[in-house]
């Protein structure tokens, strides 16, 4: 059984992965931020007394079921609450992300950098963002949990709640569509 600091540990460990996943999904930074609070709670309150080794996967269930919950009472609240401000377009500032953190350098020498290759590094995470938002649910969620989340195919299959065939399938097809794009865009992947 998880204890209540390891439980702690486990959810700060996980936040900032689980918040930029929920973007990619709802490309809202606030509901991202409820559906990742939502799942954490949920695993707290329902999962809290399980072996730390089955948190992670949980959570990533919760969170993938927390998101199809988001989508359904969109649906439902855009079906029943049609007016001239669901159709007003929302200018989203600030939903630029710096994925470089994630690519910082350790050696000092691979930090001094010009100033154009730090541009063109960031223009390509941008592009790569939005090709991974590009690409159908299921492909991006398989892709993300794979890849970003570095979850085994079972996990994986666990989470979605399909098989692991059907994973191998979904990373194909986004690993297939990403490097096309890219290519397509001058980006050699």
């Amino acid at each position: 059984m998880a204890t209540e600091r390891e439980l702690s540990d486990f959810l700060k460990s996980v936040e900032k992965r689980a918040f930029k996943r929920s973007v990619y999904h709802v490309r809202d930074e606030e509901a991202a931020l409820d559906i990742v609070q939502d799942s954490m709670m949920k695993l707290a309150e329902h999962y809290g007394d399980k072996p730390l080794e089955e948190l992670p996967m949980l959570f990533q269930r919760i969170l993938s079921n927390c998101t199809l919950d988001w989508f359904r009472r969109q649906k439902t609240r855009n079906a029943l609450f049609s007016n001239l401000a669901d159709f007003e377009s929302d200018p989203q500032e600030g939903t630029d992300f710096d994925l470089l953190e994630s690519f910082l350098a350790t050696d000092v020498s691979e930090r001094v950098e010009s100033a154009e290759d730090v541009t063109r590094r960031a223009q390509i995470l941008r592009e790569i963002e939005t090709q991974i938002q590009a690409l159908p649910a299921r492909q991006r969620e398989a892709f993300l949990m794979r890849y970003w989340e570095d979850m085994d195919v079972a996990e994986t299959a666990a989470a979605m709640g399909c098989s692991e065939g059907s994973v191998k399938t979904h990373c194909f097809r986004a690993v297939q569509a990403l490097s096309q794009a890219l290519k397509a865009k001058g980006i050699d992947p």
